[in-house]
């Protein structure tokens, strides 16, 4: 169903209304009931798979010739990718429960017992892009953690994530856990996304998943309160101390081995002592593959190299295209980086421990690294099950936002009969 004739308004709050009971109801749900749902949500998953595909191919469609390659390669989704994601289902049905947690406890003077226990946040609300698997993450996700959640993807994916979503219901229904923990909107009007940033009264936490264009939506519209993911313009800075070699091939990782990614590096620097034997190696593994669009100094030392613009050195492009900026050293290195990055994942490769703890403790990034590829930042790769994004923000949770950080606490207190003076 995409029923353009409902009242955006009135649709958010119905379903709002239902969020609500739905994670009063998930609230008293045993660890086993969710791990339940969640099994039989992968089994649903499973058996959807020819129709979702289906589906699938209709949304490719509709956007083929209209949308760059990058984009189709999110949209689109294999049997490969659903069993992926039914996978990920039963993983984070193997994760310990983050509900229920004993975060510190205190014992007072006056014999007060106090801990401190992880709860659910109650409903959250997701807005993403046109990437149908975060739709069956975030759910997952809230689910083992107790919350109920609506989904609001990209409306080039609105069938994809209808299908998604119906197999999460079924899951549900099975464990005799309520259904409405997991819906979507069901319009594609984009004023559904203003009421949902507005809906105090039922939503407890947005989380948008998008470019600077909805973060600024949501910065100048919202009154729930927020966990923002800004997509990343993650860089990699070759220090004049690196392993070369080494450093060329993360990086050819880090940009290529998924272009339309969030955590691919889209923004190459290079410390000047090294810079002429970095450019031509750059150039010789990438620019088969990846327009390198550089500064002067980069285009001097190779003429496979693009001149770039002002615009290159803050460009996500999710896209096989990256920047090239040569630096005079750690300092100007960092000062780039911190000034030009959205502050997602950035990573510096040498082999000067000095020099990475002073990069790795000046960027202001959720997530910064050691000679590692950016497309390490995830979730899953961190140990954590399935992520529902990156929180770019410094309240509340920050990097990749797992089981525990979709969980709030309260305060138990115990006592005997005491009384304040």
């Amino acid at each position: 169903m995409n029923d353009q004739t409902l009242d955006p308004q009135i649709h958010i709050h119905e379903l709002g209304r239902r969020a609500r009971d739905a994670a009063r109801g998930l609230l008293a749900a045993s660890t086993e009931a969710k791990n339940a749902a969640l099994r039989e949500a992968a089994k649903a998953l499973r058996h959807a798979m020819p129709a979702l595909l289906e589906v699938n191919a209709a949304d490719v469609a509709s956007v083929e010739g209209k949308k760059p390659d990058s984009f189709i390669d999110r949209l689109r989704l294999t049997e490969e990718r659903i069993e992926g994601m039914a996978k990920a289902l039963e993983e984070i049905a193997e994760l310990p429960d983050p509900v229920g947690r004993k975060l510190a406890t205190f014992d007072r003077p006056n014999g007060l017992k106090i801990e401190r226990v992880a709860v659910p946040i109650g409903v959250i609300g997701m807005i993403y892009e046109s990437r149908p698997n975060v739709g069956a993450d975030a759910s997952a996700l809230c689910l083992k953690s107790g919350n109920a959640i609506i989904l609001r993807g990209g409306s080039e994916s609105r069938n994809s994530t209808r299908e998604i979503v119906a197999a999460m219901r079924k899951g549900l229904a099975a464990a005799g856990l309520p259904e409405d923990a997991v819906q979507t909107v069901q319009t594609t009007d984009r004023e559904a996304v203003a009421e949902l940033l507005r809906a105090v009264d039922y939503v407890d936490l947005v989380i948008p998943r998008g470019g600077r264009g909805l973060v600024e939506l949501v910065r100048d519209q919202a009154k729930v309160p927020t966990l923002l993911h800004l997509d990343g313009n993650c860089h990699s800075y070759v220090h004049e101390a690196a392993d070369i070699d080494e450093a060329v091939q993360v990086i050819r990782n880090a940009k290529l081995r998924r272009t339309g990614v969030c955590g691919a590096t889209e923004s190459i620097v290079i410390d000047r002592a090294v810079a002429g034997e970095v450019v031509p190696k750059l150039a010789d593994a990438m620019a088969a593959d990846c327009e390198l669009r550089g500064d002067a100094e980069a285009v001097a030392l190779d003429s496979r190299i693009k001149p770039a613009t002002e615009e290159d050195w803050d460009t996500e492009y999710l896209d096989p295209i990256a920047s090239v900026k040569i630096v005079g050293g750690l300092d100007e290195g960092i000062a780039w980086v911190d000034t030009h990055s959205s502050h997602h994942t950035d990573a510096i490769l040498t082999e000067d421990a000095d020099a990475a703890r002073r990069f790795l403790t000046a960027i202001d990034s959720a997530v910064v690294m050691h000679n590692a590829s950016t497309q390490f930042s995830d979730g899953g790769e961190f140990g954590m099950g399935a992520e529902i994004g990156i929180a770019t923000g410094k309240m509340h949770a920050r990097g990749p936002v797992g089981l525990e950080q979709l969980t709030s606490f309260k305060y138990i207190v115990r006592g005997d009969g005491q009384t304040r003076g």
